[in-house]
């Protein structure tokens, strides 16, 4: 199974919404690769900028499976990856 940009942001949305206990739609997000930092994303709530790790990014993918798709996944079964958009591999 292979998502894409959009549903790796909407997974961050959810996540952070649910933790904050505030709307998905009040929640932006970027998301980056570097050489130095890997995967992270830069999220906006309230004004407020935070950075999200590639640990971060995984746990929120991971709980989006789980209630989108009603597929149990763990993070070692996530692969980052990213040339023109961004996506993440879940093998079975």
């Amino acid at each position: 199974m292979r998502i894409y940009t959009d549903e790796i942001i909407n997974a961050i949305c959810l996540h952070i919404a649910s933790r904050k206990d505030i709307s998905p739609t009040d929640v932006e997000v970027q998301l980056a690769w570097d050489e130095q930092f890997g995967y992270t994303a830069e999220v906006w709530v309230q004004g407020r900028s935070q950075y999200l790790v590639e640990a971060n990014i995984l746990e929120a993918i991971e709980q989006y499976l789980l209630k989108q798709y009603q597929r149990r996944v763990f993070r070692s079964q996530i692969t980052l990856d990213a040339d023109e958009e961004f996506w993440a591999d879940i093998a079975d």
